[in-house]
């Protein structure tokens, strides 16, 4: 409570010291929205760049996969080749063979 003079008696505040701490508190509370927003934006940003490297890493992996399965495929295609043109007739069986087996196979 204030005394006839305005002072405030057991440590309590006036209005004008109230309205300024009110001031105060706003002026925190607006200075800390602006830092929470300049916070979240940084982390969006740096969550964007992550999830690209990650991207562009995966990217560049399957890449080398896919390469090196086609490597594969054309070493398994050149071995082939040799075999057959080494061996023609014992090529040309075991092909007769398979589509012989696979006849079998369709017809059921």
């Amino acid at each position: 409570m204030a005394t006839a003079t305005g002072k405030p008696t057991n440590g309590t505040k006036t209005t004008p010291d109230l309205e300024a701490d009110i001031k105060q508190l706003k002026a925190d509370i607006e200075a800390l929205a602006k830092q929470l927003a300049a916070t979240g934006e940084h982390g969006y940003g740096a969550a964007r760049r992550a999830a690209a490297q990650g991207a562009e890493q995966l990217k560049a992996q399957s890449d080398a996969a896919v390469e090196a399965l086609r490597a594969n495929a054309r070493d398994i295609e050149e071995q082939f080749m040799t075999t057959v043109r080494e061996k023609p007739v014992t090529s040309l069986a075991i092909a007769a063979g398979v589509g012989f087996l696979i006849a079998l196979l369709a017809r059921r």
